[in-house]
């Protein structure tokens, strides 16, 4: 196998989805061999969350994870799930507080209850020193709102899978937030805005993610079999950010490595 051209970390895959069941480990396998040495498992409820924290200690150094309730789920947040994040937060496989935000899109939870479930999320990251994993659809004005009350309690954050506007951009740079981007920037039908953006995104506030199994890059080449998204994609993902900056991606590569060793401290344990 050919020596990785990069060193890499996915700052956000749904590694306990179902999609990775078969064949978890190869995953985690060719990840590695790829580049990818290091990733963050996004923790989407209480129970995800144990289940991310128990995969990353099967892989120690290569698997970290969030731990959060997505807002999606914010109806089941209670005074138990707070209790069982803040001790899952004092993990040190766990690395930021998330996946949490405001999705007023399809409002599976409504948005009394999730703005009810940021809220303690929010407190939870000012307690635990950690930042935020973030996510939001079309909910930018309250969730910016929320974010500027709290943000002398937080400690830095990241806009996951970031496909927002210039104005939206704007407003997380201007919170000192990090900003993630996905294989949305290959997706020529919706990529159009982001591929500008991605040029005036400062290069210390830049980190990238697959989201798998989510958001394949759409122009892989050759086109795989599987709509299945895999964390080995962050090469090309890094490689067409690069592209759209004008930049050498190896530069890009190590600059984003940098930023997420400072945004989740992940040198301090290695």
């Amino acid at each position: 196998m050919n020596e990785a051209r990069y060193s890499l970390t996915d700052i956000g895959i749904n590694l306990t989805d179902s999609a990775f069941d078969a064949d978890r480990e190869i995953v985690i396998q060719n990840a590695e061999a790829a580049g990818v040495k290091r990733m963050l498992i996004t923790g989407t409820t209480a129970n995800e969350s144990e289940q991310a924290l128990r995969l990353c200690q099967q892989y120690p150094d290569q698997l970290f994870c969030t731990a959060g309730v997505h807002p999606h789920y914010s109806k089941e947040f209670s005074s138990t799930t707070r209790d069982t994040l803040a001790a899952l937060l004092r993990q040190p496989e766990v690395r930021a507080v998330g996946e949490t935000g405001l999705d007023f899109n399809r409002n599976f939870s409504s948005p009394e209850q999730q703005i009810r479930a940021f809220e303690q999320q929010l407190e939870l990251a000012a307690e635990s020193g950690l930042p935020l994993f973030l996510h939001e659809r079309d909910a930018h004005t309250r969730q910016i709102e929320m974010l500027r009350h709290a943000r002398d309690h937080l400690h830095g954050g990241v806009a996951h899978c970031f496909t927002g506007s210039r104005e939206e951009l704007y407003n997380y740079l201007d919170l000192d937030l990090y900003i993630g981007i996905t294989g949305s920037i290959c997706d020529e039908r919706r990529g159009g805005e982001l591929l500008r953006l991605v040029k005036e995104i400062p290069a210390d506030r830049l980190l990238l993610e697959t989201d798998a199994p989510y958001l394949i890059p759409r122009n892989l080449k050759p086109k795989p079999k599987s709509r299945r998204n895999l964390p080995v994609y962050l090469t090309h993902i890094l490689e067409q950010v690069a592209q759209e900056r004008a930049c050498d991606p190896q530069e890009l590569a190590q600059q984003t490595e940098g930023n997420c060793q400072r945004l989740f401290r992940f040198n301090q344990t290695e």
